[in-house]
């Protein structure tokens, strides 16, 4: 075997590793939604008479389809009104920049270091006097703000990639703003541009501070349909991993159906 293919062989074993490690979590977390509550804080054991209980107690207890639009709703929604107000920025940002374009960036980026609690008196109060607590546009409003430096940031890296002279040919055939970033901009874009969107959708559908704390019930996304199983009794492990298995099912549909589009658009503009 020569240097390269031994080299080949011991990069594939550590990538496979890595991915055992990352997903046992997930499978073991599966198999524990198909176990009776006493099998699940029994020893560990991958041996065991699978049983559909707890999935059945979880459809019973909660209105699961509820808090499934709940999120549909605000990780699309919020996504789609998020690349609507970045898709301009980023477009000034890359093609019009001033001195302080960078600073601003930065400025931008930095916030996402802030902890979400240290914000959350001055939002909680917003919403309880404007009527947007537990209601789908609160958490929209708060998902967009919350992805939008994110979304800006790889927005503008993606056009910054763009060859300026194609919007300069544009111009000179009398196109206006509008017309560069509907016609020019976003179909060469459009593979980055998805990807933004694709993973600021994850980021909504997983988002569970601003859940948990600015919904009760009609509102109320995924993430809370899993905490609710857990009580001051304790953690009914069985059926909170059937919860979890449920509400994670979707988007883990969703990004392995989109996984060529999400690589290809985090790689746009890597080779030229």
């Amino acid at each position: 075997m020569t240097m390269l293919a031994s080299k080949r062989l011991w990069l594939a074993v550590l990538a496979w590793g890595i991915t055992l490690v990352m997903f046992f979590p997930i499978f073991w977390m599966f198999l524990t939604g198909f176990k009776t509550e006493a099998a699940a804080v029994a020893t560990p054991s991958l041996f065991f008479s699978p049983t559909l209980e707890s999935y059945m107690a979880v459809l019973e207890r909660t209105d699961y389809l509820k808090f499934a639009i709940n999120s549909v709703i605000m990780a699309f929604g919020s996504t789609a009104l998020a690349l609507l107000i970045a898709v301009p920025c980023a477009y000034s940002m890359a093609f019009l920049p001033t001195p302080r374009t960078k600073g601003t960036l930065l400025w931008m980026l930095s916030t996402k270091m802030l902890p979400p609690v240290g914000v959350l008196m001055p939002i909680y109060l917003i919403f309880r006097d404007t009527g947007l607590l537990d209601s789908q546009l609160g958490l929209v409003i708060v998902y967009t703000l919350m992805n939008l430096p994110i979304v800006v940031w790889m927005l503008y890296t993606f056009f910054k990639d763009l060859p300026k002279d194609i919007l300069e040919a544009g111009r000179m055939d009398g196109a206006g703003t509008s017309q560069e970033i509907i016609y020019l901009l976003l179909p060469l874009t459009l593979p980055g541009i998805a990807s933004t969107g694709l993973l600021a959708i994850i980021l909504s559908w997983n988002e569970a501070f601003w859940s948990l704390n600015l919904t009760s019930y009609d509102a109320a996304p995924l993430t809370a349909f899993i905490a609710s199983f857990s009580s001051p009794e304790g953690l009914f492990w069985a059926k909170l991993s059937a919860a979890s298995t449920m509400a994670i099912a979707p988007i883990l549909v969703f990004g392995w159906l989109s996984q060529k589009q999400l690589v290809r658009g985090l790689t746009f503009g890597a080779v030229k």
